[in-house]
């Protein structure tokens, strides 16, 4: 079974096995590609205008991402993660991110995190727009760039795959713009925490920032319960 909703083609070029990862990747959180569906290489790559080579192979980049899991002879089936798989990615991701934020906070100088301004905010400008997409991609070059601070390249692929692994499915069609709007805006406020050198602040914010993520899966659980 496939979607048989169009989806962006994607140009060629010589990294395109991950191009077409990191566009499913969005597929995924828009909504494009729901959970419990079987897609087809071949039909995605119609779809996005390539091979079936380079889907393939980002389908199984995606299945040791914990994204997908491949159906034998059908394609791959998109798997959504359980209510205990969230709680524990949210868990770990504040064991390395609160201290770490902190620790930037105290050791950073504030050129390099003044670099990360643009970045915030062009996270609030994607969320006025509703551009789930652009919001995405600059709130993932903002988390990562920040924890990129501490110089720690191995935190920061840490991070990254548990935050490719606790992505929500279907965030675009839950929540709005102002749910967007409020998750970028704490991006400009930690920022101004850590310039002022305020450590245990800039701790909380982030607490306060990876809770709101929580419970924006949990309140998309509830609405989509079935209902008696």
């Amino acid at each position: 079974m496939s979607d048989s909703r169009p989806r962006r083609p994607v140009a060629a070029h010589e990294s395109l096995r991950d191009q077409v990862a990191e566009a499913l990747r969005t597929a995924l959180l828009t909504g494009d590609l729901r959970p419990g569906v079987v897609y087809s290489a071949p039909a995605l790559a119609a779809e996005y205008g390539v091979s079936a080579t380079p889907v393939r192979e980002a389908m199984l980049d995606l299945a040791r991402e914990g994204l997908v899991e491949t159906v034998r002879n059908k394609g791959f089936r998109v798997t959504e993660a359980t209510e205990r798989d969230l709680d524990d990615f949210t868990e770990v991701r504040a064991l390395i991110e609160v201290p770490t934020v902190g620790r930037i906070a105290r050791e950073a100088g504030p050129e390099r995190l003044e670099g990360l301004r643009p970045v915030a905010e062009e996270t609030v400008a994607a969320a006025r727009a509703g551009d789930l997409a652009a919001f995405l991609e600059a709130d993932h070059r903002f988390h990562l760039g920040l924890l990129a601070l501490a110089g720690n390249p191995r935190l920061v692929d840490t991070v990254a795959d548990l935050r490719r692994r606790s992505r929500l499915h279907g965030l675009g069609g839950f929540g709005g713009t102002r749910v967007l709007v409020e998750s970028a805006r704490e991006h400009g406020e930690l920022l101004d925490l850590m310039l002022a050198g305020d450590g245990p602040a800039a701790e909380a914010c982030t607490r306060r920032h990876l809770a709101r993520v929580r419970s924006l899966w949990a309140a998309r659980r509830h609405r989509e319960r079935p209902r008696p």
